[in-house]
């Protein structure tokens, strides 16, 4: 197991996702909808900026989303805060003892994550929630240098087909993997990487269209986090904080 990552070792990292304007048409995006914001929240100041990881730095669940929602996230300046996404995903987790509560709306409304880490592949809202080839590589670094800072992470929870592969392009570059081909998405599927690397699990992602089609609902949602939660207490090295 490794060390805990220091409190300013990520607060660097927090800075530098906030200060990042390396693709033009994201700043674009994210800022123009921030100044001419949805008419449900014309009262709001948005944050408009890349969003930051938000969670617990000892936690032995990373969860990988696709990127912030424009009225969501991007508004908010929390990850899955705001949208119906993220209602979704607080209420599995939530009911798995990986959240303090079921909702989240807004940075100060007391929900605090339970040994469990969230982020994303993109940190910019995109435009039609699609980031571009060049985009997605651009923000890689960011959560490579969270994979190397949180040591103690046990599962993986990839929430989506590009945040899955978003990840094992990363173990594929760094050697860990031969093939991303010898992986196959599916929600609640379940991948053993090798020795000493997180166990991976694939899950549909909570989009608005994939819950509102009944493509996944709450109880297949809560199944992805009760196998992660399971992993983490039957890991014989495992003595961080795990859910009660």
């Amino acid at each position: 197991m490794g060390t805990v990552p220091s409190s300013s070792d990520l607060t660097i990292l927090e800075a530098e996702v906030i200060a990042c304007r390396r693709c033009p048409r994201l700043v674009a995006y994210r800022e123009h909808v921030a100044a001419v914001k949805r008419r449900a929240f014309r009262d709001w100041i948005y944050w408009g900026k890349p969003v930051p990881s938000f969670g617990d730095p000892e936690a032995r669940l990373l969860i990988i989303g696709l990127a912030p929602a424009a009225h969501g996230a991007n508004r908010t300046g929390r990850m899955f805060t705001g949208d119906r996404s993220g209602d979704f995903l607080y209420r599995a987790l939530h009911a798995t003892g990986f959240a303090s509560q079921p909702f989240s709306e807004r940075i100060g409304d007391g929900l605090k994550l339970r040994g469990a880490y969230i982020t994303a592949s993109v940190r910019c809202a995109p435009p039609d929630n699609k980031p571009l080839p060049e985009e997605i590589r651009a923000c890689r670094p960011f959560l490579e240098r969270e994979l190397g800072l949180l040591k103690q992470i046990s599962v993986v929870v990839v929430l989506g087909r590009l945040a899955f592969d978003v990840y094992l392009s990363i173990l594929k570059d760094r050697g860990i993997i031969r093939r991303r081909s010898a992986f196959e998405f599916g929600h609640n599927r379940t991948h053993t990487i090798g020795p000493e690397q997180p166990l991976l699990i694939s899950s549909y992602h909570p989009s608005q269209q994939n819950t509102s089609t009944g493509k996944l609902t709450d109880h297949m949602l809560r199944a992805v986090f009760e196998a992660a939660k399971m992993h983490i207490y039957s890991s014989e090295s495992s003595r961080a904080k795990v859910p009660r």
